[in-house]
């Protein structure tokens, strides 16, 4: 079982930087792979970036460049920095976390809000 919580949003103006965070609970953390996504009002939820165990990256293409992810293993928490942000990105962002036995992420956090103001 793998607990998430998020930390680090709140409300910026456009061109700004945010960096959330995300701590996991539970010894396994290192063999997980970790994921970030976001839900703004009225839309689905959408795919920013994930990590992998091995620290592979990949990003949605309209995240790439600016937004980047990182993991810390030692302090069971995964980072989303994210730079240049647009009114667009204004959403709920949520981490999630899958098993390396697992087929989907199966863990998520409760979401922290992310406000872009223009």
């Amino acid at each position: 079982q793998v607990q998430l919580v998020e930390s680090g949003g709140g409300l910026v103006q456009a061109g700004g930087s945010l960096r959330l965070s995300c701590a996991a609970s539970g010894r396994t953390f290192s063999t997980y792979s970790m994921g970030w996504f976001r839900q703004a009002p009225g839309k689905e939820r959408e795919f920013v970036a994930r990590i992998s165990s091995t620290g592979r990256t990949y990003y949605a293409d309209t995240m790439k460049g600016r937004f980047t992810i990182s993991r810390d293993n030692a302090k069971n928490t995964v980072y989303l920095q994210m730079n240049s942000l647009k009114p667009e990105d204004t959403a709920v962002y949520s981490c999630a976390a899958r098993g390396p036995w697992d087929s989907d992420f199966g863990y998520w956090g409760q979401g922290t809000q992310v406000t872009v103001s223009s």
